[in-house]
């Protein structure tokens, strides 16, 4: 099963996901997980974040995880991935083995949170694409996530357990 983890930097993709393999693993369970900034430098990926190159790093991460599938029970992807044909792709590929969790944080949280210091220098103008924040690169809202989770309201526990009941049905 793919578990792809989309929403905004600084929205809980990589805080939730490696939480969730934790417990998976506990269970049992044979985990991988994918973090896109990760794949993106393991790939040499270019650090442009243009619409074509941020395509070619989620299409890249759907082929790996597409040749992955049957070594692992699960494999947790956490990117932003902002468009929606490229989740569309990802759930036509793997069709019921995809869940789409979506991560959404106000912005003012997100602000708050800035952990890798992103939003304060898109603020200052030394970045000018970032994503969902900059009007050059848009984020597209998932249409029709399985799971949609408001991480400026919820914990980390009440979101994993959203998440585990989710995908024990």
């Amino acid at each position: 099963m793919i578990i792809w983890f989309t929403g905004l930097s600084g929205s809980g993709k990589t805080t939730l996901s490696k939480q969730l393999q934790k417990i998976l693993e506990s269970k049992g369970f044979s985990v991988l997980h994918v973090d896109g900034d990760i794949f993106r430098k393991e790939n040499k990926n270019k650090n442009s974040f243009s619409k074509k190159e941020i395509l070619r790093n989620n299409y890249g991460i759907i082929s790996y995880c597409k040749s992955l599938i049957k070594n692992h029970d699960f494999i947790i992807v956490s990117v932003i991935s902002p468009f929606q044909e490229t989740r569309q792709k990802a759930k036509k590929i793997f069709k019921k083995d995809y869940v789409e969790v979506f991560l959404y944080c106000s912005m003012e949280e997100l602000l708050k949170r800035d952990t890798k210091k992103l939003y304060k220098r898109a603020m200052v103008g030394e970045i000018n694409n970032l994503i969902g924040f900059s009007k050059e690169s848009p984020y597209e809202i998932p249409q029709a996530p399985d799971l949609m989770i408001d991480t400026s309201k919820e914990n980390v526990g009440e979101s994993l357990k959203k998440i585990i009941d989710l995908i024990k049905k």
